[in-house]
């Protein structure tokens, strides 16, 4: 069973959700290694996406959402979580472009897609103490279960729970990207906020993909 526009509409309220529910825990994850208002800034930036579903128009497809995303998180998200997740989902909407339904191989290409364009846009590599440290193990994740035949709500729980193993790693790591950077050894110890974030959205997908929001 493929995805379509009801699993793309219900991930993006599914991620304006958990980010809600989850906005203080990221303050504080922020607070510890940067300037504490990335749970505020992600859950306007959701927030805001929520009403412009209601105007998608007819025949729109899970690319058309994604783009919406990224175009709104772009606007209304301040500090670099806005540019970095604006051009993941951007990057996403292009891989899938028009498709109406996506298999496990598209949902693994929107998920590198998404990757490869917070790499493109933050210059982070695996091991920065980044949202990259979640991105990349879910890309290998939906990767692999993808080549053996998955289908796509499968290819996604495979890259959620890599995502949420990632965000968890990261909390030995000494940042060497971002405000984080600047603290030096002091950074270790705690876990990255991007990295988090990044687990609870991929977590949200998954968790539309298994609510029967398929064609």
């Amino acid at each position: 069973m493929g995805l379509d526009i009801n699993w793309a509409v219900d991930w993006v309220r599914r991620s304006a959700d958990v980010v809600s529910e989850h906005r203080v825990e990221l303050i504080n994850l922020d607070r510890e290694i940067g300037d504490g208002d990335h749970g505020e800034n992600m859950d306007r930036g959701f927030q805001a996406v929520l009403p412009k579903l209601d105007d998608l128009p007819a025949g729109s497809t899970p690319g058309d959402v994604l783009k919406l995303v990224a175009t709104t998180l772009i606007s209304t998200v301040g500090g670099a979580a806005g540019p970095l997740y604006g051009t993941a989902y951007l990057r996403a909407s292009s891989a899938v472009g028009g498709e109406v339904s996506l298999d496990g191989n598209a949902v693994a290409a929107l998920l590198q897609a998404g990757r490869d364009g917070i790499v493109a846009r933050g210059k982070a590599e695996s091991g920065d103490k980044t949202m990259v440290d979640a991105w990349t193990p879910a890309v290998d994740a939906a990767a692999s279960a993808a080549a053996g035949g998955a289908d796509a709500a499968a290819v996604l729980r495979a890259a959620a729970d890599a995502a949420a193993a990632g965000a968890v790693a990261t909390e030995p790591l000494v940042a060497r990207k971002g405000r984080a950077s600047y603290l030096g050894e002091r950074s270790a110890g705690h876990r990255d906020p991007g990295a988090q974030s990044s687990a609870l959205l991929l977590e949200a997908a998954a968790e539309a993909a298994s609510n029967g929001t398929s064609a």
